[in-house]
């Protein structure tokens, strides 16, 4: 069973503003999902959607087995929107309490899940103090610990890691793979490209209300991966013409310094090395490529626009 499971998903507001176009997910239990697209893509709606916060228009699909929109399925999800409001007067350990209260967790298990929850996002410290006087990292550590005080068996996250330091992102990745190691599936929303490569195991880019690919980075990026051949000094002409011999039907680019050649096999580099060195050019390095997060979602990004997809300039598009 996948913790959630959507074909087709649509959503068109008023004045034909299409929303999300058909949009086709799986996230399987257990995993740290990502979902990410520029500003108006769609990204909000599907949570909403989701959170049965708002009605698609055309939706077919399931989250933990039951269908979409099921009101009893949100007692198992753990959820910290975007722009989330914490009443100032409270403190940390009532603003869990709280929560808690609205998900229906027992009055007797409150308390301790709240101290643990605590001590996990490291506020245990603050637990008793204002949230009014809290940073928005402060805040956001604490939103995530109310995410958790249900037991959830799946979790969703709108940019959980925003107005975070370096040092709490990386105690929140932690807390992410600890969510993931408890059987936990993990949809993130995210602007930070590096933070949902480094935790994720799967993605999905969304542009203008569609998801255009979906996968593990390996999977998108399998064609695109390479090697970077360098030489203590400038390769000629004459070395171009040796490498292009020996790697038909890959693309090779050329610097000054260095030739790429885009293969995930290392068995097609081999050659290469060794008619240069055969020729005497001293090798400096030879490294595996592949591109990064961010080089998959501008190149996304950049090839729907170039296909001329109706977007927010004539259409307007939600987020």
């Amino acid at each position: 069973m996948s913790a959630i499971q959507l074909t087709g998903v649509e959503k068109v507001y008023k004045g034909r503003v299409h929303a999300l176009r058909g949009v086709d997910l799986t996230v399987h239990p257990g995993e740290i999902f990502g979902l990410l697209g520029p500003n108006g893509a769609g990204k909000s709606t599907l949570v909403k959607i989701l959170m049965t916060v708002i009605r698609p228009t055309k939706c077919q699909g399931t989250v933990l087995g039951n269908p979409v929109g099921d009101r009893q399925t949100l007692a198992r999800i753990g959820y910290l929107p975007e722009h989330h409001r914490f009443p100032g007067y409270l403190k940390g350990r009532q603003v869990l309490e709280f929560f808690a209260a609205m998900s229906g967790v027992p009055r007797q298990t409150r308390r301790k899940r709240s101290s643990q929850l605590l001590e996990l996002v490291g506020m245990s410290e603050w637990a008793d103090k204002k949230v009014g006087g809290y940073s928005k990292g402060m805040r956001q550590r604490v939103g995530i610990a109310q995410a958790l005080m249900n037991n959830p068996d799946l979790v969703l996250l709108d940019e959980p890691t925003d107005g975070v330091d370096p040092v709490g992102r990386r105690e929140i990745r932690t807390i992410l793979a600890r969510m993931k190691d408890e059987g936990r599936a993990v949809f993130l929303n995210s602007h930070l490209l590096s933070e949902l490569e480094m935790v994720c195991d799967r993605v999905a880019i969304m542009v203008q209300g569609k998801v255009l690919r979906q996968g593990t980075i390996e999977e998108l990026t399998e064609g695109k991966r390479g090697y970077a051949i360098s030489g203590a000094e400038p390769f000629t002409e004459e070395h171009h013409t040796l490498i292009r011999s020996v790697t038909d039907g890959l693309e090779v680019t050329f610097e000054s310094h260095r030739t790429t050649v885009l293969t995930s096999d290392p068995a097609r580099i081999q050659p290469v090395i060794d008619a240069l060195r055969a020729r005497g050019v001293v090798l400096a390095a030879v490294n595996p490529m592949r591109p990064t997060l961010e080089d998959l979602f501008m190149e996304t990004v950049a090839s729907d626009a170039s296909h001329g997809r109706p977007g927010a300039a004539r259409k307007g598009v939600r987020p």
